[in-house]
């Protein structure tokens, strides 16, 4: 099981750099190829993020498109996962956002966080950018 990071969605929504690289790794969680798991926490800040940006018709569509996912898990957050996450920012390993995401990774036992931030570099749980899924 892989943990999906935020800013894989939003790389493919909001047209960025490594759009492509995200595409092709979604598509294998979407046809199951990949096993992985998406916080509420990662939606939650989809919704913001894209409402800020008056992008509500994206936001809908992004929303519908995940129970296409065959290979997708949506991972709820508890309170011990946040209560982790709050000792993780505070011991200066991560901001409060990565925090959440690291919590849920360990929880979930994941083999990876799926990520274009470095910041989940060189940690129990590696990291692993979308192009090493490329075929």
């Amino acid at each position: 099981m892989l943990l999906i990071d935020t800013n894989i969605f939003l790389e493919v929504m909001l047209a960025q750099a490594k759009r492509k690289a995200c595409i092709e790794f979604l598509n294998s969680v979407r046809t199951s190829k990949q096993k992985a798991a998406v916080t509420d926490f990662t939606i939650y800040s989809i919704m913001i993020i894209l409402e800020g940006r008056g992008k509500l018709q994206d936001l809908d569509r992004f929303l519908r498109s995940l129970s296409a996912y065959k290979g997708i898990t949506l991972y709820a957050t508890s309170l011990e996962d946040k209560v982790d996450a709050v000792e993780l920012a505070a011991s200066g390993d991560f901001d409060l956002d990565d925090a959440v995401q690291y919590a849920s990774a360990r929880r979930l036992r994941a083999k990876a966080v799926v990520s274009l931030d470095k910041d989940f570099d060189n940690r129990d749980i590696p990291r692993m950018d979308p192009s090493e899924f490329t075929s």
